[in-house]
């Protein structure tokens, strides 16, 4: 598991570190929420800024439905205060659930290999199987780089392909 970005996303066959993040009704959300389930976890720098807003709406769009019928989960995870947050959910009309790694600022980002130097987490995709095992992880080259919805299909068959 990487301390920081620079060596990229935690690695597909880890373990989910211990992790605390929070909901927008303020409740922690843990690695034992990943238990039992496929979770998504789509790591993105900013609320509200350009790249961000057309990946979680090109998201929705193509994956609300799918992931639905198959039991799968996705959740946004950004540094943003989960108020910012939720309105940026409200604003985009999405429903995907957001997590904030607000404070300590960073803390699960850093834990999962994906924070930036800046202070932001780097974009990032990390698919977890029912067992909170990492089954796939991508992290974009850049910021600026929007992953496609094929990533989170690829992501999906690992999965599959790991069970």
């Amino acid at each position: 598991m990487n301390a920081d970005a620079s060596g990229g996303p935690i690695a597909p066959g880890s373990l989910v570190p211990e992790f605390t993040l929070q909901r927008d009704d303020g409740t922690k959300f843990t690695r034992a929420d990943l238990k039992d389930k496929t979770t998504i976890l789509v790591f993105y720098p900013f609320a509200f800024s350009p790249v961000c807003t057309d990946q979680l709406g090109l998201y929705e769009d193509v994956l609300s439905d799918y992931l639905e019928q198959r039991g799968v989960t996705m959740y946004g995870v950004s540094c943003d205060a989960r108020w910012s947050q939720t309105a940026f959910r409200e604003k985009l009309g999405v429903t995907i659930p957001q997590l904030s790694d607000f404070e300590p600022k960073g803390a699960a980002c850093r834990a999962f290999g994906v924070y930036h130097p800046g202070g932001f987490p780097q974009r990032a995709l990390v698919v977890v199987g029912p067992d909170a095992v990492v089954a796939w992880s991508y992290q974009a080259p850049a910021p600026t780089d929007l992953p496609g919805a094929n990533l989170i299909f690829d992501g999906l068959d690992a999965v599959g392909a790991r069970a």
